[in-house]
């Protein structure tokens, strides 16, 4: 019989990996994101006091989405976390894609984050 491999697991066993060589610290924190098939969120956080400095996502009702599942829901999240960080002092971060590949809805946040002046 042949078995089903799991995504999400696979995904866990990347983001493990990378994470062992990524961290976030004061000057330079870092950007996380996670998916799930409706929403999507990102945070930015030091990994040296273990604090979220900023956050965002989809389930937030003040940024009036048509849909929290595409591409354009993603992009608005990007440039959101980006005014928040840049609101707090944060120019430059390390991005964590948490073992998702750097495709669709992942790419782009990071696009949106870059246009709104996020460095990384």
């Amino acid at each position: 019989m042949l078995k089903k491999i799991d995504k999400n697991e696979k995904r866990k066993v990347r983001h493990t990996r990378v994470r062992q060589k990524i961290k976030g610290t004061p000057v330079k924190p870092r950007l996380n994101v996670y998916r799930s098939s409706n929403h999507i969120y990102a945070q930015i956080i030091d990994d040296v006091n273990g604090h979220t400095l900023a956050q965002a996502s989809t389930l937030e009702k003040d940024l009036n989405l048509s849909s929290t599942k595409n591409k354009e829901a993603a992009k608005v999240i990007g440039q959101t976390i980006a005014k928040r960080a840049i609101e707090k002092g944060i120019a430059e971060v390390v991005f964590d894609r948490s073992g998702y590949i750097y495709h669709g809805r992942i790419k782009e946040l990071a696009d949106g984050a870059r246009e709104a002046g996020l460095k990384f």
